[in-house]
């Protein structure tokens, strides 16, 4: 049977799995929060001219050094945590050697800010993984989120990068970076009484310590390579939002999925099934205490069945259990869940509600 998957307001998750334990430790990359500098010597004005002047980190391109409420021309760059961050321009690229365990697998979270570009994106990469990370839409009212991506190591030792390969008119253009954090994921595994892989979602990348909005995974079509092992988010340039129990109402466990965008993102896993044999798919919907009110509505497929669960949130916390039934008509079944409307909070007029 598969019963794993409660939602939280679009959340989902399901019971608590015993973790795997890496050698690397989840934390900081070495001067990840930018707040070593580089000796002004290097600097010109914010640019940056030397590729190793940034401590433990190497770069190329239109990359600048910024310091918090620095002024550049009628912009105040921002910056969430600490003093210092940096902005990757025209054709910009930060990178730096990792020490990792061979063939495992890593998430990188890191805190991104657009600048002045409509339709940012990024490159992150340790070869020969690579994937590109839009980041057009702000799910925050600081204009601050924190992102995630996911590689495996080919090596013990691995670059990893991130670059801006956008060309604007003005070179200085493009996101500001802070704040970049690696975490071990395990491979994806089943947790216990349950055939979806991280049903629970106790596995999941790394959430900084006293960050209130959580992680957004972007899309990802390969689930042996997510952020969220086991979980594939299929989207054009929308994202699924990783929560804790600290800043949210997440029903069991310390984990959830907030799920963000509406119609315009789902989140997916591909199940072995029986062709004839019955199902049943459990979860819960409900508000994660974030400040939205209204109706929720939670759809989930599985075989060629569907239920709508609604749920009428206060914003204040709560949760529903719901379930679908079907019967397996191929070898892999997917299941989907995806939130059928999503509007703003009150109390935060920039930050989407989730469904």
């Amino acid at each position: 049977m598969v019963n794993g998957t409660r939602c939280v307001a679009l959340f989902l998750l399901v019971g608590v799995a015993a973790r795997l334990v890496f050698a690397v430790n989840d934390d900081l990359l070495p001067n990840g929060d930018f707040e070593q500098a580089p000796d002004r010597s290097k600097l010109n004005g914010t640019r940056v001219m030397d590729p190793h002047a940034i401590p433990h980190w190497e770069i190329s391109g239109f990359v600048e050094f910024i310091e918090s409420g620095q002024q550049l021309e009628d912009m105040i760059l921002p910056v969430p945590k600490g003093e210092r961050a940096v902005r990757l321009g025209n054709d910009a690229t930060i990178k730096q050697k990792l020490s990792v365990t061979r063939h495992a697998y890593y998430s990188i979270s890191f805190g991104a800010a657009r600048t002045c570009a409509q339709a940012e994106k990024l490159i992150l990469s340790s070869p020969p993984d690579s994937g590109i990370l839009p980041i057009q839409t702000v799910y925050t009212s600081s204009g601050w989120d924190t992102y995630s991506w996911a590689f495996k190591a080919k090596n013990t030792s691995v670059w990893f990068s991130i670059h801006n390969p956008g060309h604007e008119d003005d070179p200085a253009c493009g996101p500001i970076i802070d704040h970049i954090a690696i975490k071990a994921l395990p491979p994806p595994h089943h947790t216990k009484d349950s055939m979806l892989r991280n049903g629970n979602f106790e596995d999941g990348p790394y959430i900084f310590p006293n960050t209130p909005y959580g992680v957004l995974v972007p899309p990802v079509l390969e689930d042996a390579h997510s952020p969220l092992p086991g979980w594939m988010i299929m989207a054009d340039t929308k994202v699924v939002k990783y929560v804790d129990a600290k800043h949210h109402a997440v029903p069991k466990g310390n984990h959830a999925v907030e799920l963000v965008a509406g119609l315009e993102c789902a989140m997916l896993q591909e199940v072995h099934t029986v062709p004839g044999r019955s199902y049943r798919l459990s979860f819960s919907v409900g508000d994660g205490a974030t400040g939205c009110d209204g109706r929720l509505v939670v759809d989930a497929y599985a075989g060629r069945e569907i239920v709508k669960v609604p749920y009428e949130s206060r914003g204040t916390g709560g949760h529903k259990r719901a379930v679908l039934e079907f019967v397996a008509v191929a070898n892999v079944t997917r299941v989907v869940f995806q939130s059928n409307n999503h509007h703003e909070a009150r109390r935060h007029a920039v930050r989407p509600c989730h469904r």
